[in-house]
Formats: structure tokens, sequence, C-alpha cells
């Protein structure tokens, strides 16, 4: 199968989407990435087929603080763009970011089926949850089902504007107004952080994190004895802010050693009980005792599929639900507003009770009860 995968050059987007060609790889397919130009270089050296997505530089027009414009507006101009280059590949099937929308516009356009990627859990509107983004638990008893419904009354001028706004970005590219959707979605993450649902979609499937490393580099644990705080400050553009200097400032003097892993360059300065650069991840959880993150998808998942409990510190955007739902689940502590003192009174709170590590290994066992995605999308074209 010769697959198009196409996603933004976000991390939390394009690593997922990386992590998918190396199965579709190891499986014996020819996939094909467009991204941005950020990761190409380091895509192509892992054998992957890598291309720029063009299109992504924002317009004159565009407007980050509008969701649905930023996504569909943007998504008929980038499916434009896309559009010689993708019918180049020759590709049976296109796998599509959910926020690099143009993809899925471009393979409809092109007549071939495609697939919706959702590198988190399943954020679509439920008739059986409050607002996604609300990080609230499910109503429970009257006045809860009542909360729940008048949440989502509230939120519904705002999903029919984006129903609005995708319909005549369609019509703009010479598409019906009505979305059919895509073949599949792959909800690439664990089961603890999902939460069920009576409408789940019947082309919706739990398929775990999807995980990649953009470096080979290991970082070396500070010396010492004490536990290790792994702090890995947030990627994405509404998180929190100066996470690792109220980190550092929390835990002078409580006895641990901190490890922080940044894709931008460390401070220049830093205590002997302190390290930070560029490392694998995976390697400083398997060392890790608690991970302080902002509580976005893909290092909250990596850090759950390891058994390693969280301090979850969000900002705006899906950090919030996200932060939220690990709490409940008992493998986190959310701090907010964030300080100094509350982000290092959490970490001791949860280095000092088992309860937290012991959800953590749930949820890191449950990870195990997913679907395969390469073979989702072998299933859509048969």
């Amino acid at each position: 199968m010769r697959v198009a995968v196409v996603a933004g050059p976000d991390p939390g987007h394009a690593f997922p989407a990386i992590a998918l060609c190396l199965k579709f790889i190891e499986a014996g397919d020819q996939p094909v990435l467009f991204t941005g130009a950020r990761w190409t270089e380091g895509a192509t050296a892992a054998g992957i087929d890598t291309r720029v997505l063009k299109g992504l530089t924002p317009r004159p027009e565009d407007d980050d603080m509008d969701a649905g414009q930023r996504i569909h507006s943007r998504a008929a101009f980038i499916s434009t763009e896309l559009l010689p280059d993708l019918a180049e590949v020759e590709a049976d099937l296109v796998v599509s970011d959910i926020l690099t929308a143009g993809g899925g516009l471009a393979a409809e356009r092109l007549g071939i089926a495609w697939v919706e990627l959702s590198p988190h859990p399943l954020y679509a509107p439920s008739r059986g949850l409050p607002p996604i983004g609300s990080g609230l638990a499910p109503g429970t008893g009257i006045r809860g089902r009542l909360r729940d419904t008048l949440m989502r009354a509230a939120t519904g001028r705002s999903i029919a504007q984006g129903k609005a706004q995708r319909s005549a970005a369609r019509v703009g590219v010479g598409l019906p107004a009505q979305d059919p959707g895509p073949a599949a979605r792959l909800i690439a993450t664990i089961p603890a952080l999902e939460v069920p649902r009576p409408d789940w979609p019947a082309e919706a499937f739990v398929v775990g994190p999807l995980l990649w490393e953009p470096t080979n580099e290991v970082l070396e644990l500070p010396p010492g004895q004490g536990p290790v705080v792994m702090v890995a400050p947030s990627t994405a553009f509404t998180g929190a802010e100066g996470m690792l200097e109220s980190t550092l400032e929390g835990l002078t003097g409580r006895g641990v050693r901190l490890v922080a892993s940044m894709l931008d360059a460390p401070p220049a300065e830093l205590p002997e009980w302190a390290a930070a650069g560029l490392g694998r991840q995976d390697e400083l959880l398997s060392d890790a005792d608690v991970v302080v993150c902002g509580s976005g998808h893909g290092l909250l998942a990596k850090a759950l599929v390891h058994g390693v409990p969280v301090v979850a510190v969000p900002g705006g955007g899906d950090q919030w639900e996200l932060a939220n739902r690990a709490q409940r689940q008992g493998s986190a502590v959310l701090v907010r507003p964030p300080s100094p003192k509350a982000i290092g009174d959490a970490v001791i709170r949860v280095l000092s009770n088992p309860s937290f590590a012991q959800a953590a290994a749930a949820a890191a066992a449950g990870g195990s009860n997913v679907e395969d995605p390469v073979a989702v999308c072998h299933r859509v074209l048969s």
C-alpha cells in the first residue's frame, strides 16, 4: 500500500505522523510524509520519504484566534497547494492529521480514500459528555445531566459556526458543502485518557499513542541518589510559561535530581542537581520517578505508557482537559495557578504517596488494549 501522511509542523502532530510512517514501513507499506520543513531532515534520516508540506505559512487573512477559520479556511488553501504533490505520489490512501485538514480535502478532491489521525483522545462532541475542554467529568444525577445539557447548548453556536466554516471552505475548492468525513479515525491515545460515551463513532479506533524521538542523544542524570524529576516544558503555544524555572525554584533544597527534556536551548546556568538539553524522553522516563509537564497529550501519554506519575501544569487548549482526566484517573496532580511552591509541593506529594505510581502503572497496563493503526488503514482499502 502506498500511503500519504499529512501533518503540520507542531511537534505534537508531526511526531505522531512520523511514528505512524515508521509503522507503515515496518508492515511493508510505502509511506510518503508531508510535514513542516523543521522535521524533514530527522524523518528522512529515519528512513521515511519526506516532503515539505506547502501552504503552512500564515496568510494575512488568517486569524489564529479563530480555531474554525484556522483549521478550515487554511485547510482549503493547503489542499490546493498540496494537490499536485499528492497527485504525483499516486497514493492508495491518505492519512491526514486532524488539525491539518487540508490533507483530507486534497484526498477527497483527487478521489482518494482518507483516514483522520487524532494524536490525542476523541474530541468530537457527545450527547453524554460535557463540552470537551471544560475538564469536567460527565455529570451524574438530574442536576449533573442538566448541567451538561446547558453547557452543550452554550457551545452549540460555536460548533455550528465551525461546521459552516468547513462547508464554506469545501465549496470554495469545488467540493460539496456536506462533509462525508473520513473513512476511519485513528485515535492515538491510551484507554486511560479516554472517556466512555454513548455515541462512540463506529469509524473511530483507539490505536495507542504514536511516539517518536527526534534525537538519539541520551541525557546524563545529575549525580546523587535522590529521586529523579523529569521536566518537559510544553511545545504548544497554549502551554504554561516558565515551567522549568518555577520547578527549579520550587524543588531547591528538596533532595531531588532534576532533568529537563527540551527542544529549545536549555538555560545557560543550572544547579549541580539539575541537567537540561535535548535527549531521548523514553530513556529519561525509564529512570524518572515523576514528570512535571504541561499535560499536552504527547508527553502525558508517554509518561503513562512508562508507568510514571505526573504533576500537570496545564496551559490552555486541551491541556486543561487532559490534566483533569489524568487527575481523575489517579496518576496526576493538577497545579493551577502554578507557582514554584505549588509545583514543588505537588512533586513531593506524588513522590511520597505510592497511589500515584500505582495508578500510572494501571494506565500503562491498559495501554495494550488498542487496535493496530496500520491494520485499520488496510481494512479501509479492503
